[in-house]
């Protein structure tokens, strides 16, 4: 499958480097970011792509990149009214909360087979001895961010504060802005340890009760995030 991650110069690039590594076909499309707020009659030439992720930021540059009918993963979304206006013009598109929020379970074939790589975490972990041994990541978020911070806590003690620390890390590794409007960094971290915690319970272990406890408080806040920033926190 032949991606085309576009983007103004200002965010992409580290996303470009790691979803190559997966689909080697994978190309960087620079995009004009105009000065005005408006652009009329825009007009982009993109080398033709099975799929297109969008790291624009100005939304008549977004809406161009929609029109050229192709599906599309919108990594910077301006918010549902535009999403609505886009979805208008091609309805194969999708704009997820975060990258690392992003589901194979889509209506659209190129997005799921992108979204079974990257998207919400998911990991095997192999703890013993009180201690994290080794983690596995299956999918991970498309800026690395996953990857890098997993590898950081193998070694560590299976408890709240390295699933705190993990969290941190994933922040710190994160290219989402700190509180964003339709998406942030925090999300991402209460949502990796989310998928973390899931791994830590499904991995067998007998694991500390205070790590129940920690789990319901992230629960609390994943579902808090999602209302904050418009999507159904039951979803």
């Amino acid at each position: 499958m032949k991606i085309g991650v576009v983007s103004d110069g200002k965010f992409g690039d580290r996303a470009y480097e790691v979803i190559r590594t997966r689909f080697p076909e994978t190309v960087w499309i620079t995009v004009p970011f105009p000065a005005s707020a408006i652009v009329d009659d825009l007009v982009l030439d993109l080398p033709a792509c099975d799929l297109y992720i969008s790291y624009a930021r100005h939304p008549d540059v977004i809406l161009a990149v929609v029109e050229k009918g192709k599906p599309a993963i919108l990594g910077i979304n301006p918010g549902p009214g535009f999403l609505r206006q886009a979805k208008g013009i091609n309805k194969d598109i999708i704009a997820p909360v975060t990258m690392c929020s992003l589901e194979d379970t889509t209506w659209v074939a190129e997005i799921n087979e992108f979204s079974k790589v990257f998207g919400r975490p998911e990991f095997e972990i192999d703890c013993g001895a009180g201690e994290i041994r080794a983690i596995k990541v299956l999918r991970e978020a498309p800026c690395g961010s996953t990857r890098v911070a997993a590898s950081e806590i193998v070694g560590r003690p299976v408890s709240v504060e390295t699933l705190r620390h993990f969290g941190l890390r994933i922040c710190h590794y994160c290219r989402a802005p700190r509180f964003g409007r339709t998406c942030d960094k925090e999300f991402s971290g209460i949502h990796h340890i989310r998928e973390c915690i899931r791994a830590l319970q499904g991995s067998g272990v007998p694991l500390d009760p205070s790590i129940s406890g920690f789990a319901n408080e992230i629960e609390d806040l994943y579902k808090e995030r999602l209302k904050n920033l418009g999507y159904d926190p039951i979803v």
